[in-house]
């Protein structure tokens, strides 16, 4: 089955929804709405997106409703959505904190329309032009408090994702938020503490450049993400971000005494438990 899809946010994870629904059939007609005008013509442009409609008009006469805005505009904007929904549509967000949002519209009209989900994918880069094909193929799309919406909205978002290629996993957003915090905030996070402290120590631009390697170059590309999507994102999520934050700067202090005394037997240790996480990822 194909629907008319819309979707708020034309940025990485709205233009590649975009484009995997189109390049399925998915989608027989995507609709583009972006605060940013620029973006909105560089989407049509690119062909991202069918056409442009004014907020309203594009929830109204959709299928399907795509919020990917940053997750403090989601939770402007879904009440809106909510309000103005046709009722045989569905809604779904795809932000990376998912318990305020659903304590947002808790016992909102036409709540049960709405289909609270994160695609666990993405890359440091941002806007229209950053969108790419097949972004999700083989990546899990997290569905939150399915309970809470119909099974008919649970069973055309869990479509939609099926033909991006994502496995789908259900969990509540309380479970949601602190898991991603751990795999995913901490990473970025830790990822622009490093690029500060490497920028603050290291004056001679040149330097970084010629003598960062393949590892440098990892670690620090999440610090090339959004300020836009990520600020919102350590606020909403701060209640599980900071203990980890905490445990993070307990085994940087122990690794950082250890090495303050020559303590090589220990460093050994804390390394050789360290690579115990190969055998995690690796077990996807």
């Amino acid at each position: 089955m194909s629907y008319k899809v819309s979707i708020i946010g034309l940025g990485l994870i709205g233009g590649s929804i975009a484009l995997d629904l189109k390049r399925t059939g998915f989608a027989t007609e995507i609709t583009g709405v972006d605060k940013s005008s620029q973006h909105e013509q560089e989407a049509l442009k690119l062909g991202i997106i069918d056409k442009i409609s004014p907020f309203s008009t594009a929830i109204q006469q959709s299928d399907i409703i795509i919020l990917a805005t940053p997750v403090d505009a989601s939770l402007e904007l879904l009440p809106s959505i909510l309000k103005f929904i046709n009722p045989n549509s569905v809604v779904t967000d795809v932000g990376s904190t998912k318990s305020s949002l659903i304590k947002k519209v808790k016992n909102y009209p036409n709540r049960q329309l709405y289909v609270a989900s994160h695609p666990m994918s993405g890359t440091e880069n941002s806007g229209p032009s950053a969108a790419i094909q097949n972004l999700f193929k083989d990546k899990v799309s997290i569905i939150c408090n399915a309970e809470e919406s119909s099974y008919k909205s649970i069973e055309i978002i869990s479509d939609m994702y099926k033909a991006l290629g994502s496995k789908i996993v259900f969990m509540d957003s309380e479970s949601h938020d602190e898991h991603v915090g751990y795999v995913s905030h901490l990473s970025h996070a830790i990822s622009y503490a490093l690029a500060v402290a490497v920028l603050e120590k290291e004056k001679n631009d040149s330097a970084i450049f010629n003598l960062a390697s393949g590892g440098f170059a990892s670690t620090v590309r999440l610090a090339k993400s959004s300020v836009d999507m990520w600020l919102p994102i350590f606020i909403q999520n701060s209640k599980y971000l900071l203990p980890i934050i905490n445990t993070y700067l307990d085994k940087l202090t122990e690794f950082k005494s250890y090495l303050e005394n020559g303590d090589t037997k220990k460093l050994s240790e804390f390394i050789t438990e360290a690579n115990h996480i190969k055998g995690k990822l690796e077990k996807k």
